[in-house]
């Protein structure tokens, strides 16, 4: 997928909360899934997600909140 002219950044979350593969699917499909986002990695063993994101769509606390509405702990 390529977007011409879109500025991405890139947001490095800390998950805590995550226990197995399931989890680390339910927050990449639910990051996945918000407006403005292209990319999605999230590490189990890291405790982390790693999100490539259009700014001018959606904004790293609305990202943050998303996966704090699945139960999962993602400190400020």
């Amino acid at each position: 997928m390529h977007h011409i002219g879109m500025a991405t950044e890139t947001l490095n979350l800390t998950v805590h909360g995550m226990t197995c593969g399931g989890c680390v699917r339910t927050v990449e499909r639910k990051l996945g899934s918000t407006p403005g986002v292209s990319k999605v990695t999230v590490d189990l063993a890291g405790a982390g997600a790693t999100v490539e994101y259009d700014p001018a769509q959606v904004k790293p606390e609305a990202l943050a909140n998303a996966v704090r509405g699945l139960g999962y702990e993602v400190p400020a």
